[in-house]
């Protein structure tokens, strides 16, 4: 069964400066949406207002029965911030449990992680740390995955075999991601948002990127 996350009538503004303003997004099961913008266009702030940790009038529709709390139903959701959310003092072997995920399907990809099943996740690197965080979430159970700057800290090898992954599990939840580093979104994404001035563009040809003044192609 296919699933829809529709999200619209958003109004959010910061000391008098309107953010964002006129919002339309959908984001469907079995396919990978992109999201762009310039720095402080609002991107961030519109994934948490999704995720329901955000407060403002907004229009949130999951298979369109609204949802303003979706950080409550991780069945619907789950949401990867820029920042690092898993305590420090947490082992790989307890991480992977409380996701209830197989750690050796996750060796199977990233080989590299065979000898730190019990070490902590303080222990790792920038982009060791990143690319766990990003798989639990993605390979949990949701209808819907957001992602913000899942690219941050990987290197080249690391950031092929994520896209290959997202590729691969966009067949059982529908994915939402942004990143600066935008030709990894738009080589993956089947339909691409540009937001600008408060705005969301779904574009109908990279050129559009270029148009609505994002970046050169």
């Amino acid at each position: 069964m296919n699933h829809t996350l529709e999200v619209d009538s958003i109004q959010l503004a910061f000391n008098n400066r309107r953010i964002l303003s006129d919002i339309y997004l959908k984001c469907e099961t079995g396919k990978i949406t992109g999201l762009l913008g310039r720095n402080g266009q609002g991107k961030s702030c519109l994934m948490k207002i999704i995720y329901g940790t955000l407060s403002c009038e907004k229009s949130i529709r999951f298979d369109a029965i609204s949802q303003h709390t979706a950080f409550k139903r991780p069945d619907l959701l789950l949401y990867l911030p820029q920042f690092n959310f898993i305590p420090k003092n947490l082992t790989l072997k307890r991480i992977f449990n409380d996701f209830q995920l197989d750690y050796s399907n996750f060796l199977i990809t990233f080989p590299e992680f065979t000898n730190q099943y019990h070490l902590s996740i303080a222990n790792l690197s920038g982009g060791e740390r990143r690319l766990i965080e990003l798989y639990v979430i993605v390979k949990s159970q949701s209808q819907f995955a957001m992602l913000d700057e899942p690219f941050t800290h990987l290197n080249p090898l690391q950031i092929a075999k994520v896209q290959t992954l997202l590729l691969n599990e966009k067949e059982n939840k529908g994915l939402l991601i942004t990143d600066h580093m935008f030709r990894h979104i738009t080589a993956i994404s089947n339909n691409l948002y540009v937001l600008n001035n408060g705005k969301t563009y779904l574009t109908k040809d990279i050129s559009d990127i270029e148009s609505l003044r994002y970046a050169r192609i």
